[in-house]
């Protein structure tokens, strides 16, 4: 196995407001119980606030990895050889691939809090997906990573 000249690897974490959502949905909680007590108002702060961290936390664990000779983006596996051009989009090409320019085949990893991505063209013949579309924070460092770990 090939070793990435250039590793990359970014995990598309949840924005720092996402937190304060989580909170706040805790103190909603705790609201709601309030007329039954202490205990379940407190009870509502901390699980409310539990439940939303933890979806927060994991919807902001997915990666992107260069590793090897592949592309792991979430819980897909790509060859690298199976890859074409890469195409860096900006926040309003980004918008424009999420939207009116997507195609359904196509494998979207998607994060709308982050405004740039990037656009892979898939090669093999065999597979039906046309593109991939990776949201992620510095989409030239990964188009890079992709080209200099080519095979």
């Amino acid at each position: 196995m090939q070793l990435s000249a250039a590793p990359y690897e970014e995990r598309l974490t949840a924005p720092r407001t996402w937190w304060l959502i989580s909170f706040l949905v805790g103190v909603s909680m705790a609201l709601i119980l309030l007329p039954f007590g202490t205990l379940p108002m407190l009870g509502g702060l901390a699980g409310g606030t539990a439940v939303a961290a933890v979806a927060a936390s994991s919807y902001g664990a997915v990666r992107i990895r260069v590793v090897g000779d592949s592309l792991i983006a979430g819980e897909a596996k790509i060859p690298l050889a199976a890859l074409g051009e890469a195409e860096v989009l900006d926040a309003e090409e980004a918008r424009a691939w999420r939207t009116y320019k997507a195609d359904p085949r196509a494998f979207l990893l998607l994060r709308a809090y982050i405004p740039t991505a990037l656009r892979v063209e898939v090669t093999d013949p065999q597979d039906p997906t046309p593109y991939l579309y990776l949201s992620t924070r510095e989409p030239e460092r990964l188009a890079e990573a992709l080209r200099t770990a080519k095979p």
